[in-house]
């Protein structure tokens, strides 16, 4: 059976996540139901990461198997005609090789998280960003956030219902972009490894949020990060604000 990849846009906020779930909406549940429809029997899609509610992604990559052989563009126009009205679209499709595997194949992902501080309410990106009144600080942030760069134990950083066998990750990137907007500033937090922990990337960006609130110190960041201790997180930033940008493979599926 000839496998395919798809790279895949999605707003994640009608959505109760990437995973399938009995009775509730799912990204991979719309788009298995597309499938469905060019493709009698359907086809099991595995996508390579697995969102939770109301995250966004930009670059998120699935591969599933089909009983006969579509031209990719003929295929991502297909599925894109049977998504809508879903807020999903299929970015680009690919034949790839047989043992192609979308989660197990990645060697980095890349997230990014936008915040937006302003006093008026957020009206153009309602449900896609962040939105705190008070003012941050760049700089504390991107001293706090030095710390966290390189292969540590996350334990701190991780949600306790997380199923991955070791809370030890390599976190490649963590960059914090300041950018002007209209009455306020957004920060755009990229933040790069091949994997994470549930709730890692959230964890990271609500406590960086109180460093640049002047609620922490940076050395707290580095203290909360040696503690592996649950207890010593900062809050957890809400889901609206994260976007899966980036699967990369060794060699792209797409090029």
């Amino acid at each position: 059976m000839p496998r395919y990849a798809l790279k895949i846009e999605y707003d994640g906020a009608p959505f109760c996540g990437w995973q399938r779930q009995a009775g509730l909406p799912s990204v991979q549940q719309a788009i298995e139901e597309a499938i469905a429809k060019i493709a009698p029997g359907g086809a099991a899609i595995t996508g390579a990461g697995r969102t939770d509610t109301g995250v966004h992604a930009l670059g998120q990559v699935a591969h599933f198997d089909l009983a006969r052989e579509w031209e990719p563009f003929r295929l991502m126009e297909a599925l894109n005609f049977h998504l809508k009205p879903a807020p999903v679209a299929i970015l680009a499709a690919a034949r790839v090789a047989d043992d192609f595997h979308a989660r197990f194949d990645a060697v980095k992902r890349r997230y990014l998280f936008r915040l937006v501080s302003r006093r008026a309410p957020v009206v153009m990106d309602r449900g896609k960003v962040w939105q705190l009144r008070h003012a941050l600080d760049v700089e504390p942030m991107r001293e706090a956030a030095r710390h966290l760069i390189g292969k540590h134990d996350f334990t701190t950083f991780r949600a306790s219902q997380c199923q991955a066998q070791s809370p030890v990750k390599t976190l490649d990137r963590l960059d914090i972009e300041e950018l002007p907007c209209p009455e306020g500033r957004e920060y755009l937090f990229h933040i790069e490894a091949r994997s994470f922990l549930h709730n890692q990337v959230r964890s990271l960006v609500g406590t960086l949020e109180r460093v640049g609130a002047g609620a922490w110190e940076p050395e707290r960041v580095r203290a909360a990060l040696a503690a592996c201790d649950r207890a010593a997180c900062g809050p957890v930033s809400p889901p609206q604000g994260l976007y899966l940008a980036q699967v990369t493979y060794p060699e792209d599926p797409f090029a």
